[in-house]
């Protein structure tokens, strides 16, 4: 019987493992493609390697235009309501209420952990020694979904090219 019970979690922890990759992989394959301008960057952390921490300047318009976090411990989730311009560089518009999007609009869903705003990750990783091919990263690029979820592919410059390692 506990055999039965054990091989029974390991399938189920199996598929729901196997579920999300393929979420992943879909919203790569078929996400849309949405550049965020970032806002000042720090550039290492010695004890978990080379990588560069992510904020974004639509954070900063989204708490100056409502979005309050104050500072206080606890989590929040949301949806900003961006305008996406002919580069398909996202700018804040509102913070979501139910309306309906225009053409020229994207829902970006949101996290508050610990009082900060998050999208999708705030850290982007690279090969150690590498990290002089990212100074010049201006946006991140960004597969989004229907939904508003997020995934952080890469970084790119101020003329939308691809940094790092070709």
């Amino acid at each position: 019987m506990r055999s039965a019970i054990a091989a029974g979690t390991c399938a189920l922890a199996l598929i729901l493992v196997n579920v999300a990759i393929a979420d992943k992989e879909r919203l790569l394959a078929h996400g849309k493609i949405v550049y965020l301008e970032l806002a000042p960057v720090d550039p290492r952390s010695l004890m978990q390697g080379d990588y560069m921490a992510l904020r974004f300047r639509i954070v900063n318009d989204a708490g100056t235009n409502g979005l309050v976090t104050d500072g206080r411990p606890g989590s929040a989730d949301g949806r900003i309501v961006a305008a996406i311009d002919e580069r398909s560089i996202a700018g804040f518009r509102r913070l979501d209420n139910g309306q309906p999007l225009a053409p020229d609009e994207i829902a970006l869903r949101y996290r508050v952990r610990g009082g900060q705003v998050k999208f999708a990750t705030n850290a982007f990783f690279f090969q150690e020694g590498t990290g002089n091919l990212y100074e010049t990263a201006r946006y991140g690029e960004f597969r989004v979904a229907d939904n508003g979820d997020m995934l952080l592919t890469g970084l790119r410059d101020d003329d939308l090219r691809p940094l790092g390692p070709q």
